[in-house]
C-alpha cells in the first residue's frame, strides 16, 4: 500500500578543468544527478574552494525572452546546442530585436488610438440624444458644462431642491436602471458652487474626447478610426510575424544554446576547484546509477566513486517519492505536509486510499459524486492541477457511497428499481434512520486507521532496527495492545463489540500503561544502550507521569475525533432535506440544482478540509516525522 522513498547511492567525480563540461553535459542534464555543493562535503584543510564564475549566458537568454514576448511567439525548450554564441551572433540578435522593438513601439501608438477611438465610442454613446455639438458646448465663454452620470436617488434630489435654480440645468440624455446620463450647464462664475451640489449629489462625471459635431457624428467619425486603425494594426502584426519567421530557425537555436551554456554555468558552480582539478558531489537514484557513473567514466581522465548514503557522513540524501499510478496524485498531501526523511515510510499509498475513503463516506452521493468526478477530471486537463487530479477518485468514492446511502441528486428513493431489480429489498444504509449506528460506525473506523497508523510506526522502526521503539513507543507494539485494551474495554462499557474477555483487557491496560511510563528506560535496555534517567529517578517518574497522560488522551481524542466522519454523513442529507423543503411540493427544479450546486461545492470543500485534519492530525502524528528534502536534479528539458 506505501510506496517507497527512491534508494540513493552517493555518486564522487573528481577530473581536471577542461573535462568539467563534459562531464555535466554527459550525466547531469536530464534529471538523474542531483548535484549538491561539492565544498560541504570535503575537509578545508585540502585546499578546494568553490567555482565561482560570473555566467555570461542569462543576459543573452533573457534577451532572446523579451524578444519573443514582444513578438507575441513561443519559444521550445530542445536540448540541442551549438557553439557559444560569438559577438557576431549577439550583434546579429541586438539589430534583430532593435527591428522588433520599433514594429512593437509602431503597433503599441496604434492600439493606444484604438483605445481611444473605443473610449470615444462607449462615452458619447450615453449623450446619442444630445442634438447638439459638442465643440460649441464646450467652447461656450460664460457657460462651463460637465458631462456624466447622476444616481437615481442624486437626480431626485435635484429635481426636488434645485429645480428652480436659475444657474443649474441637467440635461438628461440617457436613462438607465441605476440613474441619467446627462450633462450640467451653469454660469462659470457659479462652476464652482454648482460643482459642489453636484458632488453631494454623487454625480459622477466623465472626460469625453474632444472632437466636432454632435454625439451622433462623432461615433461615426470614430467607428471610421477605428476600422483604419485596426487594419493598421493588423498590418503590423504580419510585419512582426513575417520578420519573426524568416529568423525564427536561427534565434531558436540560439536560444538553445545559450539555455545550455547558462545552465552549465550554474551547475560548475556546484564543482569544487583547486588549482585545474575539480571535484563534483551529488546524489543519483540507486536504479540509475550504473548509467550514469558508466557515462561519467566514458569522459576521459575522470575518477568516479559510487557509495551507499553512509559515506555521506552527517549529510542526507535526498528524497524522491517512488509511488504507482493510482497513488501519486496525493503525494501533493505528503509534500505540503514535509516530505518523508530518506529512509523513512512513504505514507503516499495510506493516505491515497484513506482519504479516499472517508472523503466518499462523508459526501456519498451518486450523482454529485459523478459530476465531482468529472468536474475535477475537466480542470485536471486544463490547469494540470495536483489538487484537481486527487479529487477524481474522490468523485467515484463518492459514487459508490452514495450507492450504499441510496441517494442520487438528494433523492433517496431514486435507486430503489436498481436495489430492486438485485434483489434487495431496499437500500442498504438510510442515513437520517441509522444515527446512531453511523456514528458507532465512524468511530471503529478511527480505531482502525489509528492502529493502522501505528503499525506503519512500527515497520519504520523495524526497517531501521529501533527495537527499542518498536516495542516500547506509545505508538510502538507497547503502545498497539494498550490502546486495543482501552478501545475493548470502552466498548464493553457502551454495551458494544468485544473482542477480548474483560479481565484480560483491563491487565493487558494496565500492563501497557506502565511500561509505558518506563518506556525512555526500557527502549535503550532493549538496543544496548545507557538507560540511567537524566536528573534522577524523581524528575523521570514526574515527566513520565505527564506523558503518559497525554498519551492516552491523544488515544481518546484521535479516535473521537473520527466522529466528525458520521457528523458530516449526516450534514450532507440533512442539507440536502433542507434544499428539498425550500425547492417546496411539486419541486422547483431550479431551486433543486441550485441547491445541489452549492451543496456540492460546500460539502467537497468541507469533507476536503475535515479529510485532510483527520491525516494530519490523527494519523501523522502516529507514524511520521517529515523533514526531508526534495531530490531536485536539473533537467534541460524542464528549466
Amino acid at each position: 500500500m506505501n510506496g517507497l522513498v527512491e534508494k540513493m547511492k552517493l555518486v564522487r567525480v573528481q577530473g581536471t578543468l577542461p573535462q568539467l563540461n563534459d562531464f555535466l553535459d554527459a550525466c547531469c542534464m536530464d534529471g538523474r544527478f542531483d548535484l549538491e555543493p561539492a565544498t560541504r562535503y570535503m575537509s578545508d584543510s585540502l585546499g578546494y574552494a568553490a567555482l565561482n564564475e560570473e555566467n555570461p549566458y542569462p543576459a543573452t537568454r533573457d534577451q532572446i525572452e523579451t524578444m519573443a514576448k514582444e513578438a507575441g511567439v513561443e519559444l521550445h525548450k530542445e536540448q540541442r546546442h551549438t557553439d557559444p554564441p560569438d559577438e557576431e551572433a549577439k550583434a546579429y540578435l541586438s539589430d534583430l530585436l532593435e527591428q522588433i522593438d520599433d514594429l512593437c513601439a509602431e503597433r503599441q501608438g496604434l492600439l493606444d488610438q484604438q483605445k481611444l477611438c473605443e473610449d470615444g465610442i462607449a462615452q458619447y454613446s450615453h449623450f446619442l440624444n444630445l442634438k447638439v455639438n459638442v465643440d460649441e458646448i464646450l467652447d461656450c465663454q460664460h457657460v462651463k458644462v460637465r458631462f456624466g452620470f447622476l444616481p437615481t436617488e442624486g437626480y431626485n434630489k435635484l429635481m426636488s431642491n434645485y429645480a428652480d435654480d436659475p444657474y443649474i440645468l441637467f440635461v438628461e440624455c440617457t436613462q438607465t436602471k441605476t440613474g441619467y446620463w446627462g450633462i450640467y450647464l451653469t454660469p462659470r462664475e457659479k462652476a464652482l458652487e454648482t460643482d459642489g451640489i453636484f458632488s453631494m449629489l454623487y454625480f459622477e462625471p466623465v472626460r469625453v474626447p474632444g472632437a466636432a459635431g454632435s454625439p451622433a457624428e462623432i461615433i461615426e467619425h470614430f467607428k471610421e478610426n477605428l476600422e483604419v486603425v485596426k487594419k493598421s494594426v493588423d498590418d503590423v502584426n504580419a510585419r512582426i510575424a513575417a520578420l519573426w519567421h524568416d529568423h525564427e530557425a536561427k534565434v531558436q537555436m540560439l536560444y538553445d544554446t545559450v539555455r545550455y551554456y547558462a545552465a552549465m554555468y550554474d551547475l560548475r558552480r556546484m564543482a569544487a576547484v583547486k588549482g585545474s582539478h575539480f571535484f563534483c558531489v551529488g546524489w543519483v537514484p540507486a536504479p540509475d546509477v550504473e548509467e550514469i557513473a558508466g557515462k561519467a567514466r566514458a569522459v576521459k581522465d575522470l575518477r568516479v566513486t559510487v557509495d551507499g548514503p553512509e559515506a555521506a557522513g552527517k549529510m542526507t540524501p535526498p528524497t524522491k517519492l517512488k509511488n504507482p499510478w493510482w497513488s501519486r496524485p496525493f503525494e501533493f498531501f505528503v509534500e505540503m505536509y514535509g516530505l518523508p526523511a530518506y529512509g523513512e515510510t512513504d505514507v503516499t499509498g495510506f493516505v491515497a486510499l484513506t482519504f479516499t475513503v472517508l472523503f466518499g463516506m462523508m459526501f456519498g452521493d451518486v450523482g454529485q459524486g459523478i459530476v465531482l468526478a468529472l468536474f475535477s477530471t475537466f480542470m485536471w486537463k486544463v490547469k494540470h492541477n495536483d489538487l484537481f487530479h486527487l479529487m477524481i477518485p474522490c468523485g467515484i468514492s463518492s459514487t459508490i457511497f452514495g450507492l450504499v446511502y441510496g441517494s442520487f441528486f438528494g433523492y433517496e428513493d431514486a435507486l430503489d428499481p436498481l436495489y430492486h431489480a438485485i434483489g434487495m429489498a431496499g437500500k442498504p444504509v438510510s442515513v437520517m434512520d441509522s444515527i446512531t449506528g453511523i456514528l458507532m460506525v465512524a468511530v471503529y473506523i478511527g480505531v482502525v486507521l489509528v492502529l493502522a497508523a501505528m503499525v506503519l510506526n512500527m515497520y519504520t522502526h523495524a526497517r531501521h532496527k529501533e527495537w527499542g521503539e518498536f516495542i516500547f513507543s506509545p505508538n510502538g507494539l507497547v503502545g498497539v495492545i494498550t490502546y486495543l485494551c482501552g478501545v475493548d474495554l470502552a466498548s464493553a462499557y457502551m454495551g458494544a463489540f468485544t473482542f477480548l474477555p474483560q479481565v484480560l483487557a483491563a491487565i493487558g491496560m494496565v500492563a501497557g500503561l506502565v511500561l509505558l511510563l518506563f518506556a525512555e528506560l526500557l527502549a535503550p535496555m532493549v538496543e544496548g544502550k545507557p538507560w540511567k534517567p537524566v536528573g534522577g529517578m524523581g524528575n523521570y517518574l514526574m515527566q513520565s507521569v505527564f506523558e503518559l497522560l497525554e498519551t492516552v488522551l491523544s488515544y481518546l481524542s484521535n479516535t473521537i475525533s473520527f466522529l466528525r466522519v458520521g457528523a458530516f454523513v449526516i450534514v450532507h442529507a440533512s442539507m440536502m432535506m433542507v434544499v428539498f423543503t425550500l425547492a417546496g411540493t411539486p419541486n422547483n427544479m431550479l431551486v433543486v440544482i441550485l441547491g445541489n450546486i452549492v451543496v456540492i461545492c460546500l460539502e467537497a470543500l468541507l469533507s476536503a478540509i475535515q479529510g485532510i485534519r483527520l491525516e494530519f492530525y490523527e494519523m501523522f502524528s502516529r507514524c511520521y516525522k517529515g523533514g526531508g528534502r526534495k531530490f531536485t536534479a536539473f533537467n534541460i528539458k524542464k528549466a
